[in-house]
């Protein structure tokens, strides 16, 4: 089969692209500005990119059209479409699919998917519950929205019946707008936390929790679900039905729970001890990552002693809490943290780290949700465990200096990289640690700040 992808670039197209490739299929794909690190990915595949979404591309006669979420019926100022090539598809009547339904047509199917949702922690949750199950021997197939050091490629297809997926709940494309997770059919379904999101297609909680009750109803009887005892909106959506096995994890009265310290503790499982896992991350974040992906990997036959074995060599994914150098005694880390949730437990994780070292925490309110700004009167609230804060304004309609006013002369504001750059630099001492934040390229921010340090 021949697919070309449209969006090819994002990090799921990317990977849907990678395990065609590597299925036999020709891939092709087009990008508005191909960009790295996917396109270079992508290109040592053998995958011809094709940059933007002109109608010469329909010249390529693929067997189908695989459209990302990126694409829209919208339209330029002067009304020409922005996505061309979307538009003659649809005028030809050419056939077409989203990226989810085409795989879970051609690579999930007959498969055990375990699938991670969440608002946070899905990325990481998933390169743990991969890694648990390439060290069982289990040889699974896997799709992350990031690149697992334990592994160094972002997807692959994997010799296994089990196949772990980090599971979005961001629409499908603008033809399909339920949740991309709802197409993958888990057999084993992790929610690991569920908060306020992505405010451009949602209108508050309550929606989100719906989709993931959608995703609650396709689990078979004989699956599991894995869900954190912890968050009321989780227990909201549970009360609406459940027709699976449930496991709950995280809570003092939650079947599996930990003991100890975030990078030291006792896996219990109905208040029994069962594992102990020592291992190099921290943060109750991936304390609680840790428990969902041991609780998930139960369900295949990885004994929870077997899972903590694994993760004692888990080495975390790219762009999470990755140290990016150290210049001067000052070091700079690169997260992908962008909700204000996400951020607090960041920088707290940072903190039971480093001590009492100084934290200098950088950020680039870059989501669509935060842009819109539905999120902003809580950066206060993530952000009160750093030393100091900066924040990157462009792009912002709303008034970042204003909202984060009550820290006082621990935030700071910039219009841009090279200002923030130029504060941060000047503000950073021996000892100090830069945590850099966004779910972005940011600019290239760290090279930046290593460059002025030195």
């Amino acid at each position: 089969m021949h697919i070309h992808i449209l969006g090819i670039c994002g990090t799921f197209m990317g990977g849907v692209a990678a395990l065609a490739r590597e299925a036999g299929h020709k891939v092709t794909g087009c990008d508005a500005g191909v960009y790295p690190p996917m396109s270079g990915q992508l290109r040592a595949l053998g995958i011809d990119l094709i940059e933007g979404f002109g109608t010469d591309q329909l010249a390529l006669k693929p067997d189908i059209w695989v459209v990302g979420n990126v694409v829209s019926r919208a339209r330029l100022a002067d009304g020409t479409p922005r996505f061309p090539l979307m538009e003659a598809i649809l005028d030809a009547g050419l056939p077409y699919t989203s990226g989810p339904e085409w795989l879970a047509r051609h690579v999930l199917q007959g498969r055990h998917v375990l699938a991670v949702a969440g608002t946070h922690g899905k990325t990481t949750t998933t390169s743990m519950l991969a890694w648990i199950l390439e060290h069982a021997g289990l040889q699974p197939g896997f799709l992350v929205g990031g690149v697992p050091s334990n592994f160094d490629i972002s997807a692959r297809l994997g010799q296994g019946s089990c196949f772990a997926i980090e599971a979005d709940e961001y629409d499908t494309a603008f033809f399909d707008k339920r949740s991309k997770f709802v197409h993958y059919r888990p057999r084993t379904a992790v929610l690991n936390n569920l908060e306020y999101d992505h405010a451009d297609i949602f209108d508050d909680l309550a929606a989100i929790e719906r989709q993931f009750h959608h995703l609650v109803r396709i689990v078979p009887s004989t699956g599991r679900i894995v869900m954190n005892g912890l968050e009321e909106s989780l227990a909201r959506v549970l009360h609406m039905g459940c027709w699976s096995e449930l496991r709950s994890f995280g809570a003092a009265v939650s079947d599996f729970c930990a003991l100890g310290e975030p990078h030291s503790f006792e896996v219990l499982e109905r208040g029994r001890p069962v594992a102990r896992l020592d291992w190099e991350l921290s943060g109750v974040h991936n304390q609680l990552n840790a428990l969902a992906a041991i609780a998930a990997a139960q369900h295949v036959g990885v004994a929870p002693e077997a899972a903590a074995r694994a993760l004692r060599e888990f080495r975390n994914v790219k762009r999470r809490m990755e140290v990016r150098g150290t210049v001067k005694g000052v070091t700079v880390y690169d997260d992908f943290a962008h909700h204000p949730t996400a951020i607090r437990t960041t920088v707290d994780g940072l903190r039971r780290k480093v001590g009492t070292q100084r934290i200098l925490a950088v950020f680039e309110p870059r989501s669509n949700t935060m842009k819109l700004g539905a999120m902003k009167s809580q950066l206060p609230w993530s952000l009160e465990q750093a030393d100091l804060s900066f924040c990157h304004t462009g792009g912002l309609d709303w008034d970042a200096a204003e909202v984060l006013a009550p820290m006082g002369q621990k935030a700071r504001t910039a219009p841009n990289i090279e200002e923030l750059v130029r504060q941060v630099s000047k503000a950073a001492g021996a000892g100090d640690h830069i945590l850099c934040m966004s779910n972005g390229g940011f600019g290239d921010i760290h090279a930046k700040l290593l460059q002025a340090l030195r």
